[in-house]
């Protein structure tokens, strides 16, 4: 295509991101990655864009500028009809009169050569771009139409005047009123451009920072089948994958997340029909099934990295970048159909963070995917159809299916929204950031269970799972700042367990994870007992092997439902805070825990007394659980091995006995966790008095300790940490136990091995905190409420010992 020839088109191979004034910044972005990421493998569908100066001369000689002008003189965003009216009359003069000639003569005769030898024309998408679009303090995507599968001359020219048209979009108008654009200096550029047969495969978006959190290091990937505008516009509940940067660009495979989406229908070409696309079902199997390979998830992360490496050098600073994909059916190559600066995390102060939590709790109503990280209570106001939009009033609990552009002037007087549809990359997720809104999407059935008026808190502050609870519930605020935060010799390390958290919770000052219990995401992901899934074939009971079978869709080889899920939970968690330290205790259920799990009773021994029965170490190499572990370890030699997440070390709860430890090693190594291997350390929790009384001998075998307080407590003093007659005599500042924890601390340090504690007494207790530091402990793990208060108090006490 020679550009030489045309005044009102510019092909892609000859527009760079500098275009922005003349063709809009998705055009500029579409061509600036099919001119310079090519060489990286990126492949973008070619074509060109008529340019802003095409639309200019369009109103220029149909006198537009003074009919619209006119139009929108009396121009009121706020009142709903004011809006409606005038955005229907501007539109429909456009709609009214002619594109230029030469307009459309050019715009013909470059989809000719655009589509080579094809007679009647190839198929094409065709998009609008703003010329202010994507800057860094506002977003115009989604503002004006896109048209899919349009083909042939006639159909093409009228797409591109209905492209024009949509510049004066309800939402458009709103959306530059609010930003402070000036309506006549915002002009539109048409992208045209090869359709990406995804309508035979799958499509979707990508942000190359995490959506909710502001985490830079990962790529957060949508997918759907079919065409990718039910991703965008939130039509569909897609599935979401994870992946971890770092690791990645260093050649592993650090998949952290995937979590099937419903996919309920996919958008496809309407051949024949009379219309350019249409939706229609998804088999139930490929409903539960996911719409990406691994190799295509790992493709796509590695571009994101390459896409926004680009722009960033292009900035000059971090710019992480909202993408979209498509996977053509017929060649099985994937495509960047758009990409543009990402608008709100990449704004955020990074220094602050706000934290929202729930004082109390309520009866949930309904679950679905948790964006924003806030809380807001308010009366539920269930609108059906963009007719009833002028309903909504400010502070309302806006409830619908799902947004599209034409929601965005209500949902600015909402205090939070819930859909039943759309994922974290859909449109209603988006706005609702921008907004500093929290939303809820995706929870299927939320315009049936949430009635109109009745008041409810809207909670996005417990990770990835938002949830609408009954009543208005109390609720607390707090804005931390760590600015200029100093830092303790002393580690101050976090106890995680929830993976949905982990992203947030990095954000505090830390130095790693103390504490990573598998035990929460066994029994929050996973839910059924190892050995369950293990010999799931030999397994008599049908309703069981039922139940297994519907929790597990997906999966022929059910032990490796359990090895997956549990590497993912890890994963999220190592991922958040590499390459520091993160410390993963291996399970530490007892025995009517493990019962508790769907097929555990089987397995389980009924025990008197559980919390000193058959739990920990002695579970590892016994008979009756060894399979279990095996699992286990598999896990955690994915998460190292696969995900090269090897900030990974691991922990052995109570081990009695150094004889035990050794053969827990064993048994590690036997599974491929072999101590020392690729930096692997493995750590012994101090919670047993013959812990602190063969201190040497366990400093033999194990690199490290972590002192679990509680249950060292319990078993120096004889006191059952559960009884409410004796709970007055546990205490963690009786000598006793501070005399073994001295102990323990000096002979750790003796022998070179690293020694810390998990456990509340530093935060509850001054005196406890001050023992520990002038005893040289290495790290101090705390829940994560409590680590700024604490880290403050433990810099007093290390200046205090300082001056002494």
């Amino acid at each position: 295509m020679n550009n030489q020839q045309y005044k009102w088109i510019k092909p892609f191979r000859n527009i760079s991101i500098g275009d922005v004034p003349l063709v809009g910044g998705k055009n500029a972005s579409l061509g600036e990655m099919f001119r310079e990421l090519h060489s990286e493998g990126i492949l973008v569908p070619d074509g060109f864009a008529v340019t802003a100066a095409a639309y200019r001369h369009f109103f220029e000689e149909t006198g537009l500028d003074k009919k619209i002008r006119e139009i929108l003189h009396d121009l009121n965003t706020h009142d709903m009809e004011n809006l409606r009216q005038r955005g229907e009359a501007a539109r429909n003069a456009i709609l009214k009169e002619e594109i230029p000639d030469d307009i459309k003569k050019e715009i013909v005769q470059a989809y000719h050569e655009l589509s080579g030898p094809v007679t009647h024309g190839i198929d094409v998408a065709v998009r609008s771009s703003a010329t202010a679009e994507d800057l860094p303090d506002a977003s115009f995507a989604g503002q004006q139409e896109t048209y899919l599968n349009v083909r042939g001359e006639r159909a093409l020219l009228e797409a591109c005047r209905r492209c024009f048209a949509s510049i004066f979009t309800d939402r458009a108008i709103s959306y530059r009123h609010d930003k402070g654009f000036e309506h006549f200096k915002v002009a539109l550029s048409i992208g045209i451009q090869r359709m990406v047969r995804s309508d035979l495969a799958s499509s979707g978006v990508m942000f190359s920072i995490d959506t909710e959190t502001g985490f830079r290091d990962a790529v957060l990937i949508n997918a759907a089948y079919g065409l990718g505008e039910n991703v965008v516009q939130g039509a569909v509940n897609p599935d979401e994958y994870i992946v971890f940067k770092p690791t990645l660009q260093q050649g592993f495979k650090p998949i952290l997340q995937k979590k099937v989406g419903s996919k309920e229908f996919k958008m496809v070409y309407d051949e024949g029909g009379g219309k350019m696309v249409k939706n229609i079902p998804v088999s139930p199997e490929d409903r539960a099934s996911y719409a990406l390979n691994d190799d295509d998830i790992l493709t796509l992360a590695k571009w994101a990295c390459v896409i926004e490496k680009h722009y960033s050098q292009k900035k000059g600073s971090f710019c992480p970048m909202d993408m979209e994909w498509a996977k053509d059916g017929r060649t099985g190559e994937l495509f960047i159909v758009q990409a543009r600066p990402e608008t709100v995390q990449s704004r955020r102060d990074s220094s602050r963070l706000e934290v929202y939590r729930l004082e109390e709790s309520g009866k949930v109503l309904v679950t679905g995917r948790s964006v924003g990280e806030k809380i807001a209570v308010g009366p539920v106001r269930v609108v059906k159809s963009a007719a009833n939009l002028s309903l909504v009033q400010k502070g309302d609990i806006l409830v619908t299916d799902r947004t599209d552009p034409d929601w965005e002037p209500a949902m600015k007087r909402a205090a939070a929204i819930v859909t039943n549809r759309g994922g974290r990359t859909c449109h209603a997720a988006i706005v609702s950031r921008e907004l500093g809104l929290p939303a809820i999407v995706g929870t299927l059935n939320g315009t049936e269970i949430l009635k109109d008026g009745e008041v409810v808190t809207v909670s996005c502050a417990g990770g990835d799972t938002g949830k609408v609870y009954s009543g208005a519930l109390k609720f607390s605020k707090e804005i931390h700042d760590f600015s200029g935060g100093q830092r303790p010799r002393t580690k101050i390390m976090l106890n995680v367990a929830n993976p949905e958290e982990a992203f947030r919770l990095s954000q505090l000052p830390n130095d790693g994870v103390g504490l990573a219990r598998m035990e929460f995401i066994i029994n929050s992901y996973i839910r059924i007992h190892p050995l369950a899934l293990y010999h799931f074939h030999e397994l008599t009971d049908p309703t069981l092997k039922e139940t297994i079978e519907k929790m597990t869709p997906g999966y022929s080889n059910k032990a490796m439902f359990f090895v997956d899920h549990l590497a993912y939970g890890v994963g999220m968690i190592a991922a958040a805070f590499y390459p520091n330290d993160v410390i993963v205790r291996m399970s530490d259920f007892k025995t009517n825990e493990y019962a508790n799990l769907i097929g555990g009773a089987a397995y389980e021994p009924v025990e008197e007394n559980p919390m000193i029965g058959f739990r920990g170490a002695s579970r590892y190499y016994h008979e009756r659980y060894r399979d279990g572990f095996a699992l286990e370890c598999q896990a955690m030699k994915k998460v190292r091995d696969e995900m090269g997440l090897r900030n990974v070390k691991l922990m052995v709860p109570f081990c009695r006995t150094v004889e035990e430890g050794k053969r827990v090693i064993a048994e590690m190594a036997k599974h491929g966790l072999k101590q020392g291997e690729h930096g692997l350390e493995i750590y012994v929790m101090c919670e047993i008095p013959s812990n602190v009384i063969l201190a040497e001998q366990f400093a033999a075998i194990f690199d490290g300790f972590s002192i679990g307080s509680n249950d060292l407590t319990q078993l120096v003093l004889g006191v059952d940490r559960d009884s409410e007659i004796v709970a007055p005599i546990f205490d963690e500042r009786n000598p006793a136990v501070t005399g073994m924890i001295a102990s323990v601390i000096r002979t750790a340090r003796a022998k070179g091995r690293k020694i810390g504690i998990c456990g509340q007494a530093p935060s509850d207790y001054p005196e406890f905190a001050e023992l520990l530091v002038k005893e040289g402990i290495d790290s101090i793990s705390l829940n994560p409420d409590v680590v700024l208060k604490t880290t403050t108090h433990i810099l007093d006490v290390e200046k205090n010992l300082t001056t002494r």
